[in-house]
């Protein structure tokens, strides 16, 4: 199991930019695929971006792509999500995950990861 602990959220307007953090302990970071999920009002949790634990690779949501950038540090044992261009719907509890030797397609999906954040408000206002 690995602890995370996102920081970063708060309130912005619509245009406006949030960074999120994720600080992971307890297993050997550079091992570990990395996931932003996000769950707004009333809906389910959904994926947002992912990041292969052996690669650069990242993966966005269509909903996301062009305006989010994930990126991880091996050395902090941290991955950060960048949030430009905010928008009302992106509004939601953004969680953190983390899956062991997790990468591709896989990221998406809620399943293969096996370690949650507690979860940060991301809250964009007219």
């Amino acid at each position: 199991q690995v602890q995370l602990v996102e920081s970063g959220g708060g309130s912005v307007q619509a245009g406006g930019s949030l960074r999120l953090s994720c600080a992971a302990s307890g297993r050997t970071f550079s091992t570990l695929g990395m996931g932003w999920f996000r769950q707004p009002p009333g809906k389910e949790r959904e994926f947002v971006a992912g990041i292969s634990w052996n690669a650069p690779s990242t993966y966005y949501a269509d909903s996301v792509k062009g305006r989010f950038t994930i990126s991880r540090d091996n050395a902090k044992n941290t991955v950060s999500l960048e949030m430009n261009s905010l928008k009302l719907e992106d509004t939601a509890v953004y969680y953190c995950a983390a899956g062991r030797l997790l990468g591709g397609e896989r990221l998406r999906l809620p399943r293969p990861y096996d370690s949650w954040g507690q979860g940060t408000q991301v809250t964009v206002s007219s």
